[in-house]
């Protein structure tokens, strides 16, 4: 695909679905990462149902290490693999408090050391916590951007490579949300409705 073709697409996902998403609920860059951990195969919808309550009950890094894990278990059992995730959340939260003085850290290889943190949780954690620009891959862009031409890898990894390759920094940060927005409404696993795509004309359709 050509520089001239990708300009024109990301013009177009900017202007349906916008430059800017609505952040989690958080006050503190730990309950950030905590919620972008809930939102792993969850929908943000549910995780912003979750907050509230979740902070009300854990207003502190100190209160999560003193409950069990039921008691977290039991503050996000709405959201899915909830017993996964609260073992992580605690564990994480305990990590945070003795190696890293109770702050998050800045810096990829530091975050995915954290219990149930990986490279798509650290990366979406940087861009917006911090404004760090990256890729994140999930299945949404994975499936989308192989079908629109921009990359070929076999797994996400190799696509977040491609992708930092042929976009605009400016637009990897925001490449993500606008791409899960697109494969919800329009492009979807089950069934691409070319139809109602906005980017029919420049899609390359390879998968």
């Amino acid at each position: 695909m050509t520089k001239e073709k990708t300009i024109m697409i990301l013009d177009m996902l900017d202007q349906e679905y916008g430059t800017t998403k609505e952040g989690f609920l958080h006050q503190e860059d730990w309950q950030l990462l905590i919620a972008i951990m809930l939102s792993a195969q969850s929908t943000d919808k549910q995780v912003d149902e979750v907050l509230p309550g979740l902070w009300e009950r854990f207003p502190d890094m100190e209160a999560v290490m003193l409950a069990s894990v039921e008691e977290v278990e039991n503050a996000i059992k709405s959201i899915g693999l909830y017993k996964v995730k609260a073992k992580n959340i605690k564990k994480c939260c305990e990590k945070l408090w003795k190696d890293y003085d109770k702050k998050v850290p800045k810096n990829m290889d530091a975050l995915v050391g954290l219990p149930g943190v990986g490279r798509k949780t650290a990366t979406l954690f940087l861009a917006d916590a911090y404004g760090v620009p990256g890729v994140t891959v999930d299945t949404h862009v994975f499936r989308i951007s192989k079908r629109i031409g921009w990359a070929e890898g076999k797994n996400p990894v190799q696509v977040e490579k491609e992708l930092m390759k042929t976009l605009p920094e400016e637009h990897w940060n925001r490449i993500n949300f606008q791409l899960i927005y697109h494969g919800r409404s329009v492009c979807t696993a089950r069934k691409a409705h070319c139809e109602n795509c906005v980017l029919e004309q420049w899609c390359e359709k390879r998968i």
